[in-house]
């Protein structure tokens, strides 16, 4: 019987390549959205092929969802990309990853981490120095 190609792929389908179009290189060293940050989606997110439950070209998560900083890792050593939980109802899947250029931050970020570890090494300086 085989695979009818055509009920996969439509040829007509643009596929905008969001991995290299923006830029070529390293991205910068310091991440521009932290974990747990609520962002936008800034364009819509289309099936590359990768996502294999629906066509090629399918809008995976659209424009405008709301969603969340789950992980930050990187492609090819090189390409900084973000694991976003998106909340929007209509989305056809709810985690999927972001280059920085396809988002935009809906609240600024604080690193927690870095705050407390300051505030212990202040501490430290006032009631433990010689």
């Amino acid at each position: 019987m085989g695979v009818n190609h055509k009920e996969i792929v439509d040829a007509d389908t643009v596929l905008h390549d969001s991995v290299t179009a923006s830029r070529s290189g390293k991205d910068e060293d310091e991440a521009k959205f932290g974990i747990g940050q609520k962002v936008q989606l800034l364009e819509d997110i289309k099936n590359d092929g990768t996502y294999p439950h629906a066509p090629i070209g399918t809008i995976m998560v659209q424009k405008g969802a709301i969603g969340y900083i789950k992980s930050i890792g990187e492609f090819l050593q090189v390409i900084r990309v973000y694991e976003v939980h998106f909340l929007d109802l209509n989305a056809l899947i709810e985690v999927v990853g972001c280059r920085e250029h396809e988002l935009l931050a809906m609240e600024d970020y604080r690193d927690e981490v870095k705050e407390e570890l300051e505030f212990m090494r202040k501490h430290r300086e006032k009631y433990y120095s010689k």
